[in-house]
């Protein structure tokens, strides 16, 4: 074949490949990138007119676990300074070598990172790519390209918007100006930004150079470091769908580029001796910096692999024989053959050839329901691919070989499309590096392998840096976090310091101190303390505060209150269990199919509802709702579909995402599907009606919140995310769905993930969003955002605890995030109406210790009250302490802001108002009591009562009465 030179023009009339036939259905659009950039203005206006902005959160972690790595730069003049990007956890710099992180680059329109490029000789110029370059089920968008010229202190928005993922940034070695950017567009949609983009002029303007199609874009970027004029791209075709992934097709491949970037010729054709097939999916491509004509290429090959002859004895029989089969030939099989078929296709024990023979004599059941027990219409499974393989050329991509015999299995297990990085040593060309599930190396140029992997190195790995000094050092990044080794992977250590953990969902218990829950992506259910604050301290008692519950990708929680030891988990597509804490038994909940039925279909994160009328009644959904009334032992199908069906593809759809039952009334129920199907049973499960005619179609149902405070009230969230359509869909019904009112009309254009109803006020609701928290105070008219100390990452899920009054936001790429909501709860339309209102405070114990320094080194702690009011205005609030008989003992001043306002006080006395006190309280107590200073030369206020009296700038004033307690004596032995 006749090598091809691709100019731009040429590349922009080739036409996409042929997308996987599908029923008609009107789907959204997808947002321009216009509307989300205007809608981080929206965000941070919201946040500027907020009324909470005072009310601070604080993370609970998790950081043991991390979260996924999607890059790791370090600095080739001092390896303990580096950067590591995550996937949706933002990007952060170690300058010791891990032992601490810092994030710098939290306050952007995203947070979600693909890769990351720096300029170790220009003040550590930092280009960042957003949007994640996996194509997973929560790979978010970026808008584009981020640069700092000062190390991560400022960021300028560079462009390329809606390239949504990035794949790869190479800065030129020589002139800084120039950066290639690899472009994967969108993953949900086709759009022509995707591709290879160049910029001569550090970011001002960008130009295409390498286009193809809508849906092919490109995934990896190496420069021949000798001769920067030598340009390589791998290019992938990617559409997915929340029903169908084609990851794999004709125009993947690998372009090169001899003129700076500027036109590109194919050199992966069947002529260059490289697989040039539909089956071509992600590339990740790896240069030798010693001779650049030595290049790797890691394939994700999604080609059916040839049938393979097996020498086990396998039934003559296959699930289409019974397809059409009559009664008398099916009673006139073997039973020996039927058992054998049973059992290769792992019925249930219930099914043998006798027991299936009664129902098919019986009539119960027709020969075709053996096989449509094991056929879902829907679904198309996947090929035995021939999955990864490596290929390598000495000739600059004049020609390729494949480095090894057979087929290298393991390695990607049919994800390739969430993982395809190679790396080769900076010394040796045959010295390279494998990223998949395990972690592999070749000493001999990719032609055997072995794993090195470590019982604490997580698997899928994603990002590896090799110290160009000193090539045993290794910083590899995977979905657990950073591992870091000195000896090209023996021997590993973990640094996971950052709380970056991915939650799915969220739960808590009522034990004292209360107990957090949480699945997570790819690291399993963790419960640990809600008092948690990150420490190393850990290290030394060998117990890390979360413990382990479960395994795989962690998903939805429930707990039983009533001994807060039985716990419902699970993992990804229904597979569920009962798990006691204390015991560790384990008892599988997740229900199946009856012979006669169609399989069941499962989401990833298929929902489940403990219900608070009776904490033995467990709800779980596949297509259906199942429910048990015996904490999962009995699960039984209480309907039948309760989605629109599914559709035809290789990803499980028309699955339940939702379920939720009346907090009023026992057996009112609702739920939500992923194809936006949302019904309601009032009779407990028996009868169900379809609701959700007039909403918008075709959606994610991300949550549905059956009110606290009203029987017929019942909100819903619907989400396009899967359609890159990242619209705010929020709406409530009054009367059990008949009729819906949209809300929300406020926020900004970032796609809903939850929305819940505070349980104590019923006009307060909690949204999280793509990329914040946002509250209303009016039931949804209005939104303003909260996430002070909370960065602007997506928020999956909340809850708040019933008797602490604690929010607790489950975050998918910075943990747990908690903060107390008594006094938001209070602000009722009332409290709101004033100009000011004092919070009542919490009773202080006093200690005779306060301020005083027991040990050279160490003083006891001070004491503080925290002093809550609202206020209409914003300006400087007076705050005075007075006595009982009206004294100033401490006056202090605020710069208050309109709303939620929080000032510490000290519960010290000002030394201009000690005499009077002294005075005072010997007048009172005639016990000749003494006010002095205490160590650190404060003096303390005495048990008693006080008045807080605050004074703000709109000229109002109130009281709220301060209690310090007699200290608490200690018994004697």
């Amino acid at each position: 074949m006749q090598k091809r030179i691709l100019s731009v023009a040429l590349l922009m009339t080739l036409g996409g490949t042929a997308a996987v036939a599908q029923k008609k259905v009107k789907e959204p659009k997808a947002t321009a990138a216009s509307e989300r950039l205007q809608a981080f203005e929206k965000r941070k206006q919201l946040e500027q007119k907020s009324l909470v902005k005072n009310l601070n959160f604080r993370n609970a972690g998790p950081t043991i676990m991390s979260g996924r790595i999607t890059d790791i730069e370090g600095s080739p003049k001092d390896a303990t300074t580096f950067y590591a990007a995550y996937a949706s956890g933002g990007l952060w710099k170690t300058t010791n070598n891990g032992i601490t992180f810092e994030p710098i680059f939290d306050e952007q329109a995203v947070m979600t990172i693909g890769d990351i490029a720096i300029d170790w000789n220009n003040n550590e110029t930092i280009w960042v790519g957003t949007g994640e370059s996996n194509s997973s089920r929560s790979s978010y968008s970026g808008v584009g390209v981020y640069k700092s010229t000062d190390g991560g202190k400022t960021w300028q928005h560079m462009g390329l918007d809606d390239t949504h993922h990035i794949g790869k940034i190479i800065i030129h070695p020589t002139d800084p100006n120039t950066v290639w950017v690899a472009a994967l567009g969108h993953l949900y949609s086709p759009n022509k930004d995707r591709g290879v983009f160049k910029t001569t002029d550090g970011g001002k303007t960008w130009k295409k150079t390498l286009y193809i199609d809508d849906n092919t874009g490109a995934i990896d970027l190496q420069i021949d470091p000798k001769n920067p004029n030598n340009v390589y791209a791998a290019m992938w075709h990617r559409s997915r769908r929340a029903w169908n992934f084609v990851e794999s097709g004709k125009t993947s491949g690998i372009f090169k580029s001899t003129d700076g970037g500027n036109n590109w010729s194919d050199i992966s054709t069947a002529a260059h001796g490289f697989p040039d097939t539909e089956g071509i999916g992600r590339i990740g491509l790896s240069i030798y910096p010693a001779n650049p004509s030595i290049m790797y290429a890691l394939v994700d090959n999604f080609g059916a692999r040839p049938a393979a002859n097996s020498n086990q004895p396998k039934s003559s029989l296959t699930k289409e024989t019974f397809a059409g089969m009559q009664t008398d030939n099916f009673m006139s099989l073997k039973d020996e053959d039927l058992n054998k078929f049973f059992d290769e296709n792992r019925f249930p024990r219930e099914y043998t050839a006798a027991s299936v023979k009664a129902m098919v004599k019986s009539g119960k059941i027709k020969p075709a329901a053996i096989n449509e027990y094991l056929v879902d219409p829907t679904n198309e499974p996947l090929p035995d691919v021939i999955s990864s393989e490596i290929y390598r050329t000495d000739d600059a991509g004049k020609t390729w070989k494949k480095t090894h015999e057979g087929y290298f299995d393991e390695l990607y297990n049919t994800i390739g499309y969430y993982l395809g990085v190679i790396r080769v040593a900076p010394d040796n060309p045959d010295k390279i590096y494998m990223l998949g599930v395990p972690l592999y190396t070749s000493d001999n140029g990719g032609k055997t392998f072995k794993e090195i992997g470590a019982p604490n190195v997580h698997s899928d790995h994603q990002a590896l840096w090799i110290n160009p000094n000193k090539p045993e050092h290794l910083i590899e990044g995977n979905d657990g976090g950073i591992n870091i080794s000195y000896d090209a992977g023996e021997n590993w250590s973990k640094v996971n310091i950052p709380s970056v953990a991915q939650f799915y969902a969220v739960e808590v218990d009522m034990a004292k101190p209360y107990n957090v829950y949480g699945g997570l992506q790819d690291n399993g259910t963790w419960f640990g303390p809600s008092n948690y604050k990150y420490s190393n301290a850990w290290q030394g008692t060998g117990l890390y505060p979360y413990q382990r519950l479960g395994g795989g990708d962690g998903m939805m929680v429930q707990v039983d209150w009533r001994d807060n030891n039985t716990v419902y988990l699970g993992s990804q597509y229904g597979n569920y269990s009962r798990v006691n804490k204390q015991t560790g038994e384990r008892t599988s909940i997740k229900p199946s199919h009856k012979l006669g039925e169609r399989p069941l279909r499962f989401n990833w994160e298929s929902p489940i509802h403990l219900s608070r009328h009776n904490q033995d009644i467990i709800y779980l959904g596949s297509n259906k709702l199942h429910r048990s009334l015996k904490k999962g032992d009995d699960m039984e199908a209480l309907s039948g579909d309760l989605t629109n069906g599914g559709r035809k593809g290789d990803v499980s759809y028309g699955t339940l995402t939702s379920i939720e039952e009346s907090p009023i009334r026992f057996g009112l129920l609702y739920t939500g599907s992923d194809d936006g199907a949302i019904n309601v049973s009032k009779d407990g499960g028996y009868n169900w009606e379809r609701i959700s005619d007039k909403l918008p179609q075709n959606l994610w149902v991300s949550t549905l919140v059956a009110s606290d405070h009203k029987e017929g009230r019942v909100y819903t969230s619907l989400n396009g995310y899967r359609y890159d359509d990242f619209t705010p869909y929020l709406y409530v019904s009054e009367n059990n769905g008949k009729n819906w009112e949209r809300l929300g009309n406020g926020l900004p254009q970032e796609a809903i993930n939850v929305v819940k109803e505070d349980p104590k006020n019923p006009d307060l609701l909690y949204v999280g969003t793509d990329h914040s928290l946002y509250i209303s105070l009016d039931r949804g008219k209005n939104f303003m955002r909260m996430a002070s100390q909370m960065p602007a990452v997506a928020v999956h899920d909340l809850i708040v605890h019933p008797r602490e009054n604690d929010l607790v936001v489950a975050t998918h790429g910075r943990g747990i995030y908690i903060t107390n909501v008594e006094h938001l709860q209070q602000l009722t339309p009332d409290v709101i109406a004033k100009k000011l209102h004092v919070f009542a405070t919490q009773p202080v114990q006093h200690s005779p210790s306060w301020g005083q320094q027991r040990e050279s080194w160490r003083q006891d702690a001070a004491p503080e009250a925290m002093i809550p009011f609202y206020t209409s205005a914003a300006g400087n609030s007076t705050i005075r302490i007075k006595t009982a008989n009206g004294k100033v003992v401490k006056e202090l001043t605020d710069k208050s802001e309109q709303g939620l306002n929080y000032v510490a006080y000290d519960l010290t006395v000002d030394a201009a108002n000690a005499k009077a006190y002294e005075e005072e309280l010997n007048s009172a107590n005639k016990q000749g009591v003494k006010v002095a200073p205490a160590d650190n030369k404060l003096i303390y206020l005495q048990p008693g009562k006080y008045t807080i009296e605050v004074q703000t700038a709109n000229g109002a004033t109130q009281t709220q009465e301060l209690v310090v307690k007699a200290a608490q004596s200690r018994a004697r032995s």
